[in-house]
């Protein structure tokens, strides 16, 4: 059955002929977001949610969505989407990161511009059949320290335009590195240096605990008298009433500001001040922008539902069309080697390691990560996906850690999780054959080759003679087929373990009749879904 997915605000017909083409089944419903009672009511018949603004994807709507499994926002901001509620539920939250970078840049450039020529204002006196040419003297561009806080998808493309400009740009952005910024040209400072040296301030950083207030009114107090600052990024990252302040004393010679503390913006301390233009949120729109991010989501949404791929993805890690045929087995094998420890660990979780060995070195770890962790919690709670599982571990305190290395053994690659509990550790490594099926190559740290079966047991015991015939006639007298085994020990008299290939669920009282022999410490029956 095809994937059906709901576009529930406006998206153009190019977008939903995508969902179409790529062979999903889409149902558009343009005004459906604004009637949140009927959203409810129908959001569990679909695979796929489609949004802009207007939907408002809540806890309580997501509640709903029983079958959902990604939310797709054309553009950017996801405040409108309870993420925490989407994760807790598995379902995957993308956004359009790139589809409205330039609009956005090119909105904080024509700020820029208008409040060093005060362009509205002159505009207005003008068209008020006034003509004071006096009034309205300006500042040049050219020549001027342009100070970027910010320097990622957006920051970068008002640093290129800057420089076009003949400005002088530095930047304030932790995660630039001294090579990327030499690449763009651009000179990275700390936050007191760009705040004293700049004469235009432009911020492009997300709303975080960190950027929030990052202009506040000691920061506002650090900048160059007769700054003009620009903010296209979101409200709340400038303190308005401390800017509205220093531009009454004349601090700050004046702002451009297309996003405010609260939106719709019907007041603000900006509002009515000399040389301070303000727009209604306008940084995505233009005709461009609104058909880049509706093809964007349409295309990333279809990747996902049809071929596994995950890309801008806020709560997952992202797989590339290309990555996803490739991880697919070994995706597999991560879950299956969780799902083996889970099955088998009897105490609370305290730390975890997984170990990545070789050619799985070199893959996405973070998406395989999240693989062994849902098959871990699987045995507990039955809806755990790879969105979900990180946030329950998160959650619960468990410590995990991830450790890569080069090629030390046989195979060209492999995975091993390692599980730490109260009372002891428990491990399993595992590999994918040329046939893409995933195989157990070491438990307790005891080499061998064995197949991963729908239904198995597991025992560990002493390795004592007898132990084969017993167990052997354990399972003949409960009438349980053994359809294969596989064996495993280090030294003679040391730990030993088995694991048994059974047609169909066993029974506990089979299980209470191995336990009872003082050689075997445990019998576990282990569910996997093979496909």
């Amino acid at each position: 059955m095809a994937p059906r997915v709901l576009v529930s605000d406006e998206l153009s017909e190019t977008a939903v002929q995508i969902f179409r083409d790529r062979g999903v089944d889409v149902d558009f419903q343009p005004q459906l977001g604004k009637d949140k009672d009927k959203l409810a009511e129908i959001i569990g018949n679909y695979d796929g949610l489609a949004i802009r603004s207007a939907t408002k994807a809540t806890e309580k709507l997501i509640a709903a969505a029983t079958n959902l499994k990604v939310i797709g926002r054309a553009g950017i901001g996801v405040d409108n989407v309870d993420i925490p509620a989407a994760s807790r539920r598995g379902i995957i939250v993308m956004n359009t990161p790139f589809g409205n970078s330039i609009t956005t840049a090119e909105h904080a450039i024509a700020l820029m511009f208008a409040v060093a020529r005060q362009l509205p204002a002159a505009d207005t006196s003008t068209q008020a059949g006034k003509w004071e040419k006096s009034k309205f003297m300006g500042v040049e561009i050219t020549g001027k320290t342009l100070g970027v806080i910010g320097a990622g998808n957006i920051g970068s493309i008002v640093i290129s335009r800057a420089i076009g400009l003949k400005m002088h740009v530095i930047a304030y952005d932790p995660f630039l590195s001294k090579e990327r910024a030499e690449e763009m040209g651009v000179t990275k400072v700390e936050l007191d240096e760009l705040l004293a040296k700049a004469d235009f301030i432009t911020l492009h950083v997300p709303m975080t605990d960190k950027t929030r207030g990052i202009l506040n009114a000691e920061a506002i107090a650090k900048t160059k008298p007769g700054v003009r600052i620009i903010n296209c990024a979101r409200g709340g990252l400038v303190d308005e009433a401390a800017l509205a302040a220093a531009i009454k004393s004349g601090h700050v010679a004046g702002a451009g500001f297309d996003v405010f503390e609260t939106e719709p913006a019907k007041e603000s301390p900006l509002f009515g001040l000399p040389n301070v233009v303000c727009t209604p949120h306008l940084g995505a729109a233009t005709t461009e922008a609104q058909e880049n991010v509706a093809l964007q989501v349409a295309e990333q949404m279809s990747d996902y539902l049809v071929k596994g791929a995950v890309s801008n993805a806020i709560n997952m890690p992202s797989i590339t069309a290309e990555e996803a045929p490739i991880l697919k087995p070994v995706i597999r094998l991560a879950e299956v080697l969780g799902a083996f420890v889970g099955q088998v660990t009897e105490s609370a979780i305290k730390e975890i390691e997984i170990l990545y060995d070789g050619s799985t070195a070199a893959m996405n770890t973070k998406a395989l990560t999240s693989a062994a962790l849902a098959g871990l919690i699987r045995s507990q709670v039955s809806d755990v996906n790879m969105v979900s599982a990180p946030i329950m571990i998160k959650e619960k305190g468990v410590i995990l850690s991830e450790v890569k290395r080069d090629k030390t053994g046989v195979f060209d690659g492999y995975i091993k999780l390692t599980v730490t509990t109260e009372t002891q550790t428990r491990s399993v490594a595992g590999t994918v054959f040329s046939d893409g099926k995933p195989r157990f190559i070491q438990i307790k740290d005891i080499n061998l080759d064995a197949d991963v079966g729908s239904h198995m047991v597991y025992i560990t015991n002493t390795d004592v003679p007898g132990m084969i015939g017993f167990i052997g006639k354990t399972f003949g007298d409960a009438g349980v087929n053994i359809a294969n085994f596989q064996l495993g020990r280090k030294d003679a008299g040391s730990d030993a373990i088995a694991l048994l290939y059974v047609d169909g669920p066993v029974p506990d009282s089979l299980l209470e009749t191995l336990t009872a022999n003082p050689a075997i410490r445990q019998a576990k029956p282990l569910v996997f879904n093979v496909e």
